[in-house]
């Protein structure tokens, strides 16, 4: 999955205005965000980083933290809360799920991890990648994401620890996710 330019700039700009950050007169907001993506993405160490950029170590974790924070920020934004599916539903696709919130599937996303990593990231297909579990609601709105286990990890062992993390994903008792 690329992240093409458009789409960074509609989330810098998201960071920007909802998220509070700013430029700081020596790193740009985009250049903030593009490190921070990029230890995501290429699950890289902060040396590594610090050499790419060309900034301390300090400033490296000043922004990724900073970033992180604005991403948080903007939780309410890009994660709704959904209503369950009504008796009175006309739609073909989900009359039949009746008080359902919304569709839960995982997904694995290609990754590059150390070499000493690689055999729990190996998905059945032998590619590398993370394991990554969404809830959509109907609207295709996301509801919950979990991401970051292995992509050899079980789903469920990952549906069974989005449900008991402290902020994890939460059914409202009888209602349901298909």
């Amino acid at each position: 999955m690329d992240l093409n330019l458009h789409t960074f700039g509609l989330l810098c700009d998201l960071l920007r205005t909802y998220g509070r950050l700013k430029d700081d007169g020596l790193v740009t907001l985009e250049e903030q965000a593009c490190m921070f993506l990029h230890v995501l993405a290429h699950h890289v160490k902060n040396r590594t980083i610090r050499n790419r950029f060309v900034q301390s170590g300090k400033t490296i974790r000043r922004y990724f933290n900073s970033v992180l924070q604005g991403i948080l920020r903007l939780q309410g934004r890009l994660l709704r809360v959904s209503k369950p599916v009504g008796d009175n539903c006309t739609d073909h696709r989900w009359q039949w799920f009746k008080n359902c919130l919304g569709a839960l599937d995982g997904t694995c996303i290609k990754v590059q991890v150390a070499e000493t990593k690689k055999p729990r990231y190996r998905t059945r297909k032998g590619e590398i990648a993370t394991n990554v579990l969404v809830v959509c609601s109907r609207d295709m709105q996301f509801i919950f994401v979990l991401l970051s286990w292995e992509g050899s990890t079980s789903d469920y062992r990952i549906l069974r620890d989005a449900i008991t993390r402290p902020n994890g994903l939460r059914v409202p008792t009888g209602k349901a996710i298909s």
